[in-house]
């Protein structure tokens, strides 16, 4: 995971440098700042709020049971929309520390970063604790398998669970 971080990090950063050097501080390289009349604690409570729905959106649709294949993926980016769209103006949605980071960097000014730092990362927490609560640890074995990267290992020995099961009672499945 440390490297993960990192990599946000670096990529995040280097994206923000060659938007400055392309554009110079055009829109401040979109940096996530409070909107107008909206103090840090009011931006870090949104925060958390937007990275709550949005984990909890990722954590229902793409692991173990709730797993709805490509379906997952307009459902996050469903959510994303839906939460730029009503956020973008109060705190600029930024739901990522990485992605509220770069621009802070470049540009020097991490006035209101606790907020775009501390607020996604509580949320976050909250929806794993509530799908904890509501699924229970996750000990599904085709999502254990998806994240150590032998689901089609999982696949072939279950297929071959059920041809042997077939041959003992000698009919098909």
């Amino acid at each position: 995971m440390p490297g993960y971080v990192v990599a946000q990090l670096a990529g995040v950063t280097i994206g923000c440098l060659v938007l400055r050097g392309l554009f110079g501080r055009l829109a401040l390289l979109r940096a996530t700042l409070p909107g107008p009349r909206v103090s840090d604690p009011k931006a870090f409570v949104l925060e958390a709020i937007l990275t709550l729905g949005l984990v909890s959106v990722i954590l229902g649709t793409a692991s173990g049971a709730q797993q709805v294949g490509p379906l997952s993926a307009l459902a996050v980016g469903g959510y994303i929309t839906v939460a730029g769209i009503w956020g973008s103006p109060i705190t600029g949605a930024s739901m990522n520390p990485a992605r509220s980071f770069g621009p802070d960097a470049v540009l020097g000014m991490f006035n209101h970063y606790w907020a775009y730092s501390v607020g996604p990362r509580l949320g976050a927490a909250v929806a794993v604790g509530l799908a904890y609560v509501l699924r229970g640890p996750g000990a599904d074995p085709k999502a254990a398998a998806a994240a150590h990267g032998t689901l089609e290992e999982l696949v072939i020995r279950v297929r071959q669970q059920d041809a042997a099961r077939t041959d003992e009672e000698g009919g098909a499945p």
